[in-house]
């Protein structure tokens, strides 16, 4: 184990883009962790809900913990400085509105669960596209 933190918290200068993937990796923790942790009805009415029903609670609550999760990721992979780490999520970014879109429209989840995100994530990768665009020019 000698040299692990050393080693995971080791990254190279970072450009431009780099560091708006880290920050995005940070929003990403932030918002999972107050899916986790905040009081229920805070987490319902910032879900744009009537309450909870059934298992909603604990789905928004572990999207959370897969926000942290995903965030943690972002924070790792842009500090490696890697420019296809960055544009990688931008794809994946682009294909949440979809994904999240059918749900919604398949009547499978609420409206307040999947817009906030579905909004984010696009805006997030076009931002992380016209840094990317920026410094080719």
């Amino acid at each position: 184990m000698s040299g692990f933190v050393e080693d995971l918290t080791a990254a190279p200068p970072l450009s431009p883009l780099s560091r708006y993937t880290v920050a995005n990796g940070v929003l990403y923790m932030v918002i999972g962790v107050l899916f986790v942790v905040v009081p229920a009805q805070w987490l319902a009415f910032g879900l744009m809900l009537d309450g909870f029903h059934g298992h909603e609670e604990g789905w928004a609550r572990m999207m959370g913990f897969v926000l942290v999760i995903v965030g943690w990721f972002y924070v790792m992979g842009g500090r490696t400085g890697a420019t296809s780490f960055a544009l990688a999520t931008v794809v994946d970014r682009a294909l949440v509105p979809f994904m999240f879109g059918s749900l919604y429209l398949l009547d499978k989840v609420a409206l307040g669960m999947v817009l906030p995100v579905a909004i984010l994530d696009p805006v997030l990768a076009l931002g992380a596209f016209l840094i990317w665009r920026s410094q080719r020019a």
